[in-house]
Formats: structure tokens, C-alpha cells, sequence
């Protein structure tokens, strides 16, 4: 399989407008059904983050903490995230998000190499600042898998450089200072974040936390490379009375973002 990085460069050469980046909280409400909650997703996403439930989630909201403590109490851990990803085979990039504990409890080494054998191309960790990565990364990069940093608002431009420097794939910019399940806001002060990533860093920048509706993600496109939405699409899950609703609200959901975003309506 190509390495990661090189197929996550090709997904934001190939598609000529903003990627669709939505987030499956892994194991919630339960492994089978988040993989089918994933599958539902897939045919609309550009790239697929898939999260590793962690017992002390420092950049999740209060949405993403109580899917991840579910997925916890029914005795999920990383290797069936890992599973999960191997079974999304044959569908759009997958980008692990974890924290740094979870790797180092499982050795650097082993978890990218099972990561990269299930099809991983990268690997989001929050609380991994790029200036004490290296061993990781080295890990990642032998494994072919990207390790993806994040940049948020606050961080300064010697950092951005750094960041720059480190990139692969893609950088993870953090649209508001604080947790993830707020609601962003596309103004004045998000557009001078994300000029002044764009003045230090090559890679590609995809905006997160708080996107909510297809209308928030188009008027992040005309910004940036990508948009994640996360939160939202685990309340969709938690609304819907069983799994087939879930599934149903998240496709169209989906596919709804996906147009916003210019990619050419599904064909009924």
C-alpha cells in the first residue's frame, strides 16, 4: 500500500475543492455499529478520522468525552479501533485520532506498524507538541504512516514554522481556542489564524472544532483545504432511535456537507 503521506497528498490534489473530513468516535455506541456508522460516511468523505476512545480526552468536548466513555465501558481499546480501520479497506484515507499516552502505553513502534497494516495513512495526536515528536515521528514515518500536527489559534509563528517544517499530509487547525462541540465562528479572527498557518506552512490545512451545518463548512472551504466535523455527527447518532436511522441521518448529512463543499451530487 502506498505510504500515507502520499495518499493523503493525492486526496487534496485530486479533488480541486475542500475535503470533507468527518470523525467516527470508534466502538461508539458500539464497535460493529460505528464501523457501520463509518461505512455510511465513507461514500461522501474525503478522508475519514477515526477516534481511539481515551480515558482523559484533553481536547474532546463534552459530546466526543461521553462517546469515548461509552465506547470505554463497553471494553473497547485500540487494537479494535485499529480493526475497525482495517475494515474500512478500500474506502477514503483513514487518519487515526489518539493521544500520546495510548501510543506510548501500546510502543511507538508497534502501534504504527499494526496501524499501517490495517490501511492507516495518518495519525492525529493532540497532546504531542512537534518539538517533542521526533521519536514518534521517526516511528511514523519508517511505519509509512503520516503523523499529522495540530496548530490552533494561539500558536505562535516560530511554532507554525516548525509545524511547517514536521507537516505531513496535512496540518489540523484547531478553528477555536478551547475543546472540541462548540460552534465556530468565520470571521475576521479565524481568517487571520489561518493566513498567517498559510505564511508558514506548504501543507495542506484542514479546520475543525465546532462545524455544525453544511453552511459553516462551505464558508470554511472558501478558507481553507479541508473541514472536519466531528461533535455533530455523534449527536446525529446519539438522536436517531436505532441503527439504521443513524445511518440514514449520517449519509445524508454527508452528502449534504459534500455538495457544499462542491463535490458533484449522489445520483438518487
Amino acid at each position: 500500500m502506498p505510504d500515507g503521506a502520499a495518499r493523503l497528498d493525492a486526496a487534496f490534489a485530486g479533488a480541486g475543492r475542500p475535503l470533507f473530513i468527518p470523525y467516527v468516535m470508534g466502538g461508539f455506541p458500539n464497535p460493529d455499529a460505528s464501523l457501520a456508522c463509518a461505512r455510511a460516511l465513507a461514500p461522501h468523505a474525503d478522508v475519514l478520522e477515526l477516534g481511539i476512545p481515551f480515558s482523559d480526552p484533553l481536547a474532546d468536548g463534552p459530546t466526543i468525552q461521553a462517546a469515548g466513555q461509552e465506547a470505554l465501558d463497553r471494553g473497547v481499546r485500540p487494537d479494535d479501533v485499529i480493526e475497525i480501520a482495517g475494515a474500512l479497506d478500500g474506502g477514503p484515507p483513514v487518519v487515526l485520532m489518539s493521544y500520546v499516552n495510548v501510543l506510548l502505553a501500546a510502543g511507538p513502534r508497534a502501534f504504527l506498524e499494526r496501524a499501517a497494516r490495517a490501511g492507516v495513512a495518518g495519525v492525529v495526536v493532540p497532546d504531542l507538541p512537534v518539538d517533542e515528536a521526533g521519536d514518534i515521528r521517526d516511528a511514523a514515518g519508517r511505519a509509512g504512516v503520516a503523523l499529522v500536527p495540530l496548530v490552533a489559534p494561539t500558536t505562535a509563528a516560530a511554532r507554525l514554522a516548525a509545524v511547517g517544517r514536521a507537516a505531513q499530509g496535512f496540518v489540523y487547525c484547531v478553528a477555536v481556542t478551547g475543546v472540541t462541540g462548540g460552534e465556530v465562528a468565520v470571521d475576521a479572527e479565524l481568517r487571520a489564524f489561518l493566513g498567517r498557518a498559510r505564511a508558514n506552512i506548504d501543507a495542506p490545512l484542514a479546520v475543525g472544532f465546532g462545524v455544525r451545518t453544511p453552511g459553516q463548512a462551505a464558508a470554511i472551504g472558501e478558507i481553507a483545504d479541508g473541514v472536519v466535523i466531528a461533535s455533530q455527527l455523534i449527536r446525529l447518532v446519539e438522536q436517531a432511535q436505532d441503527l439504521a436511522t443513524a445511518q440514514r441521518s449520517l449519509e445524508g448529512f454527508a452528502a449534504d456537507v459534500a455538495v457544499a463543499l462542491g463535490a458533484a451530487p449522489t445520483p438518487a
